[in-house]
């Protein structure tokens, strides 16, 4: 059936991996009637985890968009991974969503997902709600967990249920606004009466509920000072209105693997959850059609373009104009998804979330406008990738088909890069980590039939020399017929004006002919692509042709050129040195991280160059690090701050290296060179 906006709920779940988001997923769809029955996480059945590598590592890897209906609305749940190197699938989410729902277990209580999540909802100034998970669990505490999270976040968190115990088991739930409490029998809810033990702590979270609600207007605070209370009208509009403004975060609870407190979940999205919005407003039915691109799927059927409608409706068959390229695309036909499958449907209301299939050339982030109102909408910022590895087939020859599959793989994941580095013959990917990067070699090899491995991605060096010598080159061949010769003096030196060379010549007398100057020039060019040390560039240089000889019948462009790569070869005389590159590395911590972090850098070569503290009261360290020491940074920051770190490192300048680096490079050229 088709729902207005007002009757639509868009909600992601968003929080650490493995606090249960996929299971609550589940069950939402169970409880509703959306599922027959309630698929499991570890038998591989779920309806958002259906990739082969969700199966197959028992996590989420992708964004998965399902809908559930309840009491007459239409209720979007988009599933993200809890795995920071699938963060990007977060980031689509939240481009779309109306509310987050913060999964939090009650076993672990706060830990770095909550945390990471909370931020990313102040970021976006979005709606949001806690679910507390795995509350049936050993070892497991609401109260723990609701008082960690009060502590953690402000007053503004306030408990919407409250577990009913019996011991240490969860039998019951109750519900703080309406002041009623179930239990579970045979899988579907009864009404029971509030224990006695309860009642105290059900009026402490009503009184805070109340509280909050009436800070939403001076009239309402008013009569709670007069009266104490709020009308149950009165109370439900504040809520959704303080919910929908960020400044309420409602706390549920629940067992997702059992049903508890999914239902009551489920009444208060539809009650208090706000309607389908864009960048904080209320969505125009009424303007022209316009949407926003936020997630693409490509499967063996084709690619699937999945949209929030951010204005008017939208029809199959519609041509719409893509803001970003001004290329038409016709949507053709219109689907809503539940994980894989798809249902097509003529129409989706403003606020609603569809998918459309073969559009030609859209992508994610792109917005699609009716032709008579072109206007874009802000698209999504991604994190720029930060650990990069050399990709290469096992076999040989493949180097196309890897290509091809990860310009695939691209259309739906734009948080990596592909480069080929031509300097050091590699295809360099990079992303946010290594799980990341794993899983896009599992699905080159299941999806593209090619297998490929990963290996360290080689440091761009460059060499240069340090003092001024006079080289001979002289090339002399006989043979029957023309003989080849050619024979310079150059004069090589280090300059500081350009990387690129700098080629003079200062011949008299015609001891070396004006039309071989530029074969004599050639010569160094290719020459110095490959140094004297370690095979890299030769930078910094500039060479003058003063003197040479050459002969009348053999002499000849491609002798005067061999002979320049001789002379060139005599640089190893020249005191030659290596340089590394150097990046300005900016990290960005909790303040209890920062003496592991500043005894790191010491082992990574860094140099501080200064310290600051950014809004959210983290430190952050600036340092100039080599290059070569920050292959696994990623990987290790994540290690020593639990995840809370994050970086950015950009290329600065070549400095000399240090000797013993000099050193271990040219060994290790020198065992590449030997081994080909």
């Amino acid at each position: 059936m088709g729902y207005a906006a007002e009757n639509i709920r868009n909600i992601a779940l968003i929080g650490h991996g493995g606090n249960g988001k996929t299971t609550l997923a589940e069950s939402m769809l169970f409880v509703s009637g959306a599922t027959t029955r309630q698929g499991r996480v570890t038998d591989g059945n779920t309806v958002s985890d259906y990739d082969e590598q969700e199966v197959k590592r028992q996590i989420s890897i992708s964004a998965t968009t399902m809908f559930a209906e309840f009491k007459n609305h239409k209720i979007n749940i988009i599933d993200t991974p809890g795995y920071f190197d699938f963060v990007g699938e977060v980031y689509e989410a939240l481009r779309v969503a109306d509310t987050a729902v913060i999964v939090v277990s009650a076993k672990d209580q706060l830990n770095v997902g909550a945390e990471k999540s909370w931020k990313y909802v102040n970021e976006r100034n979005l709606p949001r709600a806690f679910y507390v998970s795995k509350t049936d669990e050993e070892h497991s505490s609401f109260e723990k967990t609701f008082e960690t999270l009060r502590d953690t976040f402000g007053t503004s968190v306030c408990a919407l249920t409250e577990p009913v115990m019996e011991g240490e088991k969860v039998v019951g739930i109750v519900d703080v606004l309406r002041k009623k409490a179930y239990k579970f029998v045979g899988g579907k809810r009864q009404e029971m009466p509030i224990p006695a033990e309860l009642e105290s702590k059900v009026e402490e979270h009503y009184s805070e509920l109340v509280e909050n609600a009436a800070g939403t207007s001076e009239e309402l605070m008013e009569k709670y000072f007069e009266d104490g209370d709020l009308e149950e009208k009165e109370l439900f509009g504040a809520l959704g209105v303080g919910i929908a403004a960020a400044e309420i975060c409602p706390v549920f609870f629940g067992s997702a693997a059992s049903g508890l407190g999914t239902e009551v979940l489920l009444d208060n999205i539809v009650n208090l959850f706000p309607a389908p919005r864009e960048m904080g407003e209320p969505i125009d039915g009424s303007a022209p059609t316009k949407l926003i691109v936020y997630k693409t799927v490509s499967d063996q059927f084709g690619k699937f373009s999945l949209f929030k409608v951010v204005s008017g409706k939208v029809t199959s068959d519609m041509v719409l104009t893509n803001a970003r390229s001004g290329s038409q695309e016709k949507l053709g036909h219109i689907y809503v998804m539940r994980g894989k499958t798809n249902v097509e449907v003529p129409e989706l209301a403003p606020g609603d979330i569809g998918a459309v299939s073969k559009l030609s050339d859209t992508k994610t982030g792109d917005t699609l406008c009716d032709p008579k109102a072109v206007d874009a909408v802000p698209g999504i910022d991604f994190p720029a990738p930060c650990y990069s590895m050399a990709i290469r087939p096992k076999t040989k020859g493949q180097e196309d088909k890897v290509a091809q599959g990860l310009a695939r793989l691209r259309e739906e994941d734009v948080t990596f890069s592909v480069t080929n580095n031509a300097e050091t013959r590699q295809m360099v990917l990079s992303g946010t980590g290594d799980m990341q990067l794993d899983v896009l070699c599992a699905k080159l090899k299941s999806k593209f039939g090619v297998d490929v491995e990963l290996v360290p991605a080689k440091v761009p060096y460059r060499e240069k020399i340090r003092k001024k010598i006079e080289a001979h080159g002289r090339h002399k061949k006989q043979s029957g017929g023309h003989g080849q010769f050619g024979d310079v003096w150059i004069r090589f030196e280090p300059q500081d004006e350009s990387e690129e060379l700098i080629f003079g010549e200062e011949v008299f007398g015609g001891s070396v002919p004006k039309n071989f100057f530029p074969a004599v020039e050639k010569g160094l060019r290719d020459s110095v692509t490959r140094g004297v040390l370690a095979g890299y560039p030769m930078v910094y240089l500039k060479a003058t042709l003063y003197d040479g000889s050459y002969h009348p019948v053999d002499s000849s462009e491609m002798a005067f050129k061999t002979a320049a790569s001789l002379a060139f070869k005599e640089l190893v005389n020249a005191s030659p040195a290596l340089l590394e590159p150097i990046g300005l590395l900016k990290v960005t911590i909790p303040d209890s991280n920062m003496g592991d972090i500043m005894s790191d850098l010491s082992k990574r070569r860094g140099s501080p160059m200064g310290m600051s503290v950014d809004k959210d009261g983290n430190q952050v360290v600036e340092a100039e690090v080599p290059m070569a020491e920050m292959g696994t940074y990623a990987i290790d920051l994540r290690s020593m701050t639990q995840g809370r770190g994050s970086f950015t490192f950009e290329f600065v300048r070549y400095d000399e290296a240090p000797a013993n680096v000099q050193q271990k490079v040219i060994e290790e050229a020198k065992a590449a060179a030997e081994a080909e």
